[in-house]
């Protein structure tokens, strides 16, 4: 039987655009006729899992056929007092949208909490591709690795990498299955600034240290926030919205929106058929 390709949006930073890429990526597949399932561990915060109620709102007034939905499933951190009772709890609700998501979609989207929760660990080590947003800063690489401040030399991999490490141990010994990690460089400047080359540098060497790749994201634009209300994502205007006129930097936005799919190379479903 096919088993769906599972995308995990993962790092311990908040506000690294984990959800807005999510919800991008769950509509660029769905338009490119997949079926595709998406899940939220950090229900607490419940980001995209209101970007879904959005959309779903959304496609009553313009119409389904317009704005295709993903099958969703929302995880609650458990309310048991007891922790080993609460990792019980919460590996039980997980195993069991996991296995139904899993065997009914061609890919599956799960984007995790900006912490380190059990439910966070259980989505990242059932990845297949793990997505790591990082703004373009050096205080968002902290969690990636410690730097020396004066020479940039990476001193020791930080506390999220050390969670990564710790996934594909757990993903190998669960089924001996691996984890392709991209970092995803986000809200980057249009900008040639000495910061952003000294990122690029950094992340090179890192790369090659703890086994990621690194790919170009999402420049920082106002429309990622904007369309958040409205369910809608940029690959949704043409449709969703006919009479509002592109701009050269919605149409941008977009192809970066395609680069970032592209750049992921994700097996298509026909692949994963032939594999099973």
């Amino acid at each position: 039987m096919t088993r769906a390709h599972v995308i995990v949006l993962g790092n311990e930073k908040g506000g690294s655009g984990k959800s807005t890429t999510a919800m991008h990526l769950v509509v660029a597949l769905l338009r490119q006729g997949y079926r595709v399932g998406s899940m939220d561990l950090d229900a607490r915060q419940g980001t995209l899992t209101r970007y879904a109620a959005n959309r779903s709102a959304r496609a009553i007034t313009v119409g389904a056929d317009k704005l295709p939905l993903p099958m969703h499933v929302p995880i609650a951190r458990s309310e048991a007092s007891d922790q080993a009772e609460a990792a019980v709890d919460e590996r039980r609700r997980f195993e069991a949208a996991f296995d139904e998501l899993v065997s009914t979609q061609d890919y599956l989207v799960i984007d995790c909490a900006g912490s380190d929760n059990f439910l966070g660990r259980l989505g990242h080590a059932h990845a297949d591709t793990l997505v790591t947003p990082l703004n373009d800063s050096f205080v968002d690489l902290d969690v990636l690795a410690l730097l020396d401040p004066d020479t940039l030399a990476i001193q020791r991999p930080g506390a999220y990498s050390e969670l990564v490490w710790e996934s594909r141990k757990q993903r190998a010994i669960r089924d001996r299955g691996s984890i392709d990690w991209i970092v995803m460089r986000n809200r980057l400047s249009a900008l040639d600034a000495r910061n952003k080359r000294e990122m690029g540098r950094v992340l090179e060497k890192l790369s090659k240290r703890i086994g990621f790749r690194f790919v170009q994201g999402f420049s920082e634009r106002v429309i990622f926030r904007e369309l958040f209300l409205k369910g809608l994502t940029l690959m949704d205007l043409a449709e969703a919205e006919p009479d509002q006129q592109l701009k050269m930097s919605h149409v941008a936005a977009r192809q970066e929106v395609r680069m970032l799919l592209e750049a992921l190379k994700i097996p298509l479903p026909e692949a994963l058929a032939s594999a099973s």
